[in-house]
């Protein structure tokens, strides 16, 4: 049965009350996302965090009432609390509490399916639960069994699981470290094919357009982190040499640390991959902010500026701003100073601005290389089954004794072919006629 839960925010001096609202909005769809039914929010205004209940004694005292006229079984805050605040505001409130960091790990432990994920999930909630044992046996620690140096029965099992939480974390870490060579020697095997990493903020429609590009079957819902594991497939369009795309985890506002650390190598995928696609919800009322994270998140990550694409998704909706978004971007790079990233927009949806998106792309694959006319003998067979293999071929021409193509040829591809090039052909000619 679905639990009833009642969301909570602050609003502190740097935050006006409107995004403070727009967060919280967004915490009651992490809320439904995992399974929850939002009955009311509240919102409490003060000018710092109060360090014993965060929102203040007053405003828990009104929690409580919403709870029990709601019937509600759980309080989730917008914001991370200590492990005193949650013990205080349960006794207070008298039903569990837990932060927006703890929501956002049970969301990502109910979604992890390949075990690269749940190990990564697992590293994480255990690093944020080390911190906070101490409260879980709180109903022993007056049991000192005698005076002096003698230690509780509370104290000794919490070191007891204290010392098995490490342990358990330096094994996932270890583990999670066979788990990155591997995917290190993944990408080494894609080293030959042109790699389009899809980012963005979570629910932007990555995995839609990852389906729109390679014709695959990921999952594609109205859901925060539908997609967890990252996921690679070749491109369904006709490209100048292999094309994969990789679909990743959405980044989402005050992700959690651990999770950021534990996802990490995921993440990279972006920074290894030759082009990324930063997938933006332009009908979103925050997509400007939400565009920010992901930029942030890039940066942190050393993605490099240049080989970014900002791909505003989702102009099939009503929401959908290409003015705003426009504008948006001639105001930003105004300030910044910086070179205006290439953009573009998109349905992926229903297709619109596809064709577009997919130029974009092979415009980025064709400066990777260049055009040559070559002059292949039929006797080099193996010549020209490599030159269909790794080149795109624009003509073919039957000869007498060879076969010419005019191919598009990879940057680290051309020295296998140079021989064959009739330009360096029709040199050697000239110099045997002399």
């Amino acid at each position: 049965m679905t639990r009833k839960v009642i969301a909570a925010g602050l609003v502190l001096p740097d935050l006006t009350r409107t995004v403070a609202e727009e967060h919280l909005e967004e915490l009651t769809k992490l809320i439904e996302t995992a399974g929850g039914t939002v009955v009311s929010t509240v919102l409490a205004k003060r000018p710092r965090r109060d360090p014993a209940t965060f929102v203040g004694s007053g405003k828990a005292e009104q929690i409580k009432s919403l709870v029990d006229h709601h019937e509600a079984k759980l309080v989730v805050f917008d914001e991370d609390l200590s492990p005193a605040q949650i013990r205080n505001l349960e006794e207070m409130i008298g039903v569990p509490v837990i932060d927006r960091s703890a929501l956002i790990l049970d969301i990502f432990a109910s979604r992890a399916r390949s075990r690269e994920s749940r190990t990564q999930v697992e590293l994480a909630r255990l690093e944020y639960m080390l911190p906070r044992l101490t409260r879980q046996w709180s109903h022993l620690s007056r049991q000192t069994g005698g005076a002096g140096a003698k230690r509780g029965v509370g104290e000794t099992q919490l070191e007891m699981d204290r010392r098995v939480v490490r342990t358990r974390i330096s094994r996932l870490k270890d583990e999670l470290k066979k788990i990155e060579q591997t995917r290190e020697t993944q990408r080494k095997s894609r080293d030959a094919a042109f790699t389009v990493a899809l980012v963005g903020y979570t629910n932007a429609g990555k995995s839609t357009l990852f389906n729109r590009l390679t014709e695959g079957h990921a999952v594609a819902v109205d859901k925060l982190f539908a997609t967890l594991d990252a996921k690679s497939q070749r491109t369904a369009f006709e490209m100048p040499k292999e094309t994969v795309v990789i679909d990743t985890v959405g980044f989402i506002r005050k992700l959690p640390h651990h999770l950021v650390a534990s996802f990490r190598s995921t993440m990279e995928e972006a920074v290894s991959a030759d082009l990324v696609l930063h997938v933006i919800d332009a009908s979103h009322p925050q997509f400007a902010e939400q565009r920010e994270i992901g930029q942030q998140v890039l940066a942190d990550l050393g993605v490099e500026y240049e080989k970014v694409i900002e791909v505003y998704n989702k102009s099939d909706l009503d929401g959908f701003r290409g003015s705003a978004v426009a504008a948006g971007l001639r105001g930003k790079h105004r300030a910044t100073a910086q070179p205006r990233n290439l953009a573009t927009h998109i349905s992926a949806l229903t297709g619109e601005g596809i064709k577009d998106l997919i130029d974009i792309i092979r415009t980025r694959e064709h400066a990777g290389g260049e055009m040559m006319v070559l002059e292949v003998p039929y006797r080099a067979s193996r010549v020209a089954a490599r030159l269909h293999e790794v080149a795109e071929i624009y003509e073919q021409t039957v000869g007498d004794h060879a076969t010419i193509f005019r191919a598009w040829v990879p940057h680290d591809a051309v020295h296998l072919f140079e021989a064959y090039s009739a330009d360096v052909l029709l040199e050697a000619r000239d110099v045997v006629s002399r």
